[in-house]
């Protein structure tokens, strides 16, 4: 849905024969880095190259939050890295939420940044004890998380309860916009282009050979380009690349979206400030109004595939889409939804969830990812944060956490696949659980462990 009114790529440039930086991959980790790297450093050489289309992969497929969520909970980053540095890296989360408003205002990307914050309803007994906590433990780092009473979560949203799943509350957090995430790419990818960096689009990257202190850059059709420093910025993609296979792991995850609702309906479900939607289950879902007032709504559930694969077919899935609709349906009864897409597309996750960003001074290699599919506005903050380190800035951006986290490797075949589709498994068995007994999940402890919560 996000590509249907995509506004055609303009002439592809030439490719140079050099370049000071080659960021290889065209979402928003790329642009964001490219962006910088040109705003901090006027008349660097900057290419972007993209094997499909800028927004390709996840940045032009996602829910759309901005957010400033973080797949490792502030307890666990204190736990690695002590409390100051949590309270920094979640401060800087919240700086990119509105960095994104901001620069998106300044160069006139009309993406429908909207920062209605994110309403997480609470959804019978266990969910309503695990909103609280998250309540309190937001509270230790300075999150501004608050709990909502009944009738206050249902007049934002209308939902209704349905056995083991009565709505007693809902968590509201204002740190979260909403945006349009294909056209948030493409103004990305303009505003580069009017800095003087140049954006090649299919453009595949077949090998990089390190040449002393230069790069060279083999596209599978032949091309070549010699460049100072790379910036891998693949994701899930990662994973297909021979000598990262293990890096990370490309989950799935899938939405379905519906046709504009009319104004009446929209009284009637809510989302008055365009509040950004989900629940406190395990397996996770998240929803937004479109620019356009349909209902987006996403959601994991899809299957691990053997070998960390990626492929068009995997986009697709009739069995989560048909339960993605029918939980929706379920939510909001009282307006008649019919929908009209559906789509969906691999996150990457590393072996601990931690995402992160590095940069080898020697070798003048970058790299940003694994973001769990928190990666709006969490690509951003690694954005900047590479340009920092390319460009050699010592910032409080370099001293985060993240900075040069290494993640373990994931565990080879078929131990990654049995793993992966049984954690996925094991969420929707909780889930499961807890509507029928009311209580938490026995499983829960475990499966807060394998998040990295």
């Amino acid at each position: 849905m996000w590509w249907d009114d995509a506004a055609p790529s303009p002439a592809p440039p030439e490719l140079p024969a050099r370049a000071d930086v080659a960021v290889v991959g065209g979402g928003y980790t790329g642009l964001w880095t490219a962006y910088h790297l040109l705003s901090e450093q006027p008349g660097i050489e900057v290419v972007v190259l993209e094997a499909e289309h800028v927004g390709f992969g996840a940045s032009g497929r996602n829910g759309g939050w901005v957010s400033a969520l973080f797949p490792v909970s502030g307890d666990a980053l204190a736990a690695r890295h002590g409390a100051p540095a949590a309270h920094a890296m979640l401060a800087a989360l919240r700086e990119s939420v509105e960095e994104i408003g901001r620069t998106t205002a300044d160069e006139g990307v009309d993406a429908g940044y909207v920062r209605g914050g994110t309403l997480v309803l609470a959804r019978g007994r266990a969910q309503e004890a695990r909103a609280r906590s998250e309540v309190a433990a937001d509270a230790r780092w300075g999150g501004g998380t608050r709990w909502l009473e009944r009738d206050e979560a249902l007049e934002r949203l209308a939902a209704a309860d349905r056995p083991g799943r009565t709505v007693l509350g809902a968590t509201a957090s204002p740190h979260c916009a909403r945006v349009h995430p294909r056209r948030l790419a493409d103004g990305l990818a303009a505003a580069v282009r009017r800095r003087g960096g140049v954006v090649v689009e299919q453009a595949r990257v077949a090998d990089v050979v390190r040449e002393g202190r230069t790069h060279r850059l083999l596209l599978d059709d032949g091309r070549e380009l010699s460049v100072g420093t790379v910036v891998r910025a693949t994701e899930a993609w990662t994973a297909t690349l021979p000598r990262l296979r293990r890096r990370l792991a490309p989950v799935y995850s899938l939405m379905v979206a519906t046709a504009p609702l009319t104004a009446q309906q929209w009284d009637e479900v809510g989302l008055a400030d365009r509040e950004v939607f989900a629940d406190h289950g395990h397996l996770v879902v998240y929803g937004q109004r479109t620019v356009d007032d349909r209902i987006a709504f996403g959601g994991r559930g899809a299957p691990y595939h053997y070998g960390s694969r990626i492929r068009p077919s995997f986009d697709h899935d009739d069995a989560v889409f048909a339960a993605l609709r029918t939980t929706l349906r379920q939510l909001l009864p009282q307006v008649e939804l019919d929908f009209t897409h559906a789509w969906g597309g691999p996150l990457a996750i590393p072996r601990d969830w931690h995402p992160s960003v590095g940069y080898d001074r020697a070798a003048r290699v970058g790299w940003a990812g694994g973001y769990v599919g928190d990666g709006v506005a969490t690509s951003h903050l690694a954005g900047r944060t590479l340009a920092d380190l390319v460009t050699g800035a010592t910032t409080s951006r370099t001293e985060l956490p993240w900075v040069g986290h290494r993640s373990p490797d994931w565990e080879p075949e078929p131990l990654r696949w049995l793993g992966v589709n049984a954690g996925l498994r094991a969420a929707v068995l909780a889930d499961h659980e807890e509507r029928r007994t009311g209580s938490p999940a026995r499983i829960a402890p475990v499966l807060d462990r394998l998040t990295g919560h």
